[in-house]
């Protein structure tokens, strides 16, 4: 006996069906016909060469700008609507091929440079003294093994936690915000780094995503990426705190270099030695200057006392008696007794007269 439905009936069966069959599926193809309904429905036809497909998204989880001429694939299910007709519902999309990443990254740029996502009074330094940091990374690629190859010989010590992720396709972005949440609820790294070696623009689309980079510029943690190859450029390197060119790159930027920190030690102290050196020099050319000074200040006041004695000596009597003089001793007054001393004598006299000298 052939079964009999219901319309409702039958829809609900064939969307099981189609939910058992088809629930996930990946399909390719070129965005046209978009408009957005009520602002808060999306519709648009998926189409190739010979056929089309009527595809819905709601508004809130569209999360990368679409136009028409857009080559797009999507993740959904198919679905009969209530009213009999059949179209994907989409969960997620992403832009393929260079020239649509290229319009949906200008799209997403322009919209979140105005919104004031990628300013630069937003970004925060380095942290200083870096012991804690957490990395999100696929751990089997080969950005992810460099990485830690270049933090390890140059500056062993740092404490690295690892949150492996995809670094491409459609599951990446959530399984990096995830990560994401996870190190901002943890809150024990001083640094999330998200890192990814090179790829094609198809491979790294996913850093384009809007909500990763919102959520990237939302992080309580400083942010820093690393994505790609030195040319390459995402919406999740704008968005974050610092960036470098490679995962290679961020591994140089966050650690010293040991080799070179040795070195500068090495020709600080030689430096020093050196200062050290002519300081000593320095400090004896001083003591030598300030020994010659007192010798030459002794000197000269020895030769004031030699003159002082010279003229001392110039006024002893005895010079005066042994040129043939004498000293006359006592008052000279008419019948005075005086005393008069020679080189040789002392005789005594009785002073008949004196006058004046004239």
């Amino acid at each position: 006996m052939e079964p009999r439905f219901t319309v409702s009936e039958f829809i609900d069966v064939v969307n099981q069906t189609l939910d058992y069959a088809y629930a996930s599926t990946l399909v390719e193809g070129e965005v046209s016909e978009l408009k957005t309904s009520q602002g808060k429905w999306v519709f648009f036809s998926l189409k190739d060469e010979t056929s089309s497909l009527p595809c819905f998204i709601p508004l809130f989880k569209l999360k990368v700008p679409l136009e028409d001429g857009m080559k797009v694939v999507l993740r959904g299910h198919p679905k009969l609507t209530a009213w009999g007709k059949f179209s994907f519902t989409i969960e997620q999309i992403m832009p393929v091929g260079e020239g649509s990443i290229k319009k949906a990254f200008e799209m997403l740029k322009k919209k979140l440079e105005k919104e004031g996502l990628f300013s630069p009074e937003r970004k925060r330094p380095l942290p200083e003294n870096l012991v804690n940091i957490g990395v999100i990374s696929s751990t089997g690629a080969a950005g992810y093994a460099d990485f830690c190859k270049i933090v390890n010989a140059r500056w062993g010590g740092l404490k690295i936690q690892t949150a492996h992720t995809q670094v491409q396709g459609l599951d990446a972005p959530a399984q990096i915000i995830r990560a994401l949440r996870y190190f901002n609820e943890k809150s024990e790294v001083q640094l999330i780094v998200i890192i990814r070696g090179g790829g094609s623009k198809d491979d790294l689309a996913c850093f384009n995503d809007e909500g990763l980079v919102r959520e990237i510029a939302s992080s309580k943690i400083p942010v820093m990426t690393g994505i790609g190859h030195e040319v390459d450029e995402s919406l999740a390197d704008l968005a974050a705190d610092l960036h470098g060119s490679t995962p290679s790159n961020v591994a140089e930027l966050i650690t010293p270099d040991k080799e070179a920190l040795v070195a500068r030690i090495a020709q600080n102290i030689k430096g020093a030695r050196s200062k050290i050196a002519q300081a000593i020099i320095t400090a004896y050319e001083s003591l030598k200057n300030v020994r010659e000074n007192m010798a030459s200040r002794i000197n000269t006041e020895i030769e004031k006392i030699r003159s002082n004695l010279k003229l001392i000596e110039r006024l002893n009597p005895e010079l005066v008696l042994k040129q043939g003089y004498s000293i006359v001793s006592g008052k000279l007054a008419p019948g005075s007794i005086v005393e008069i001393t020679t080189i040789e004598n002392i005789a005594t006299a009785e002073i008949k007269a004196v006058k004046e000298r004239k």
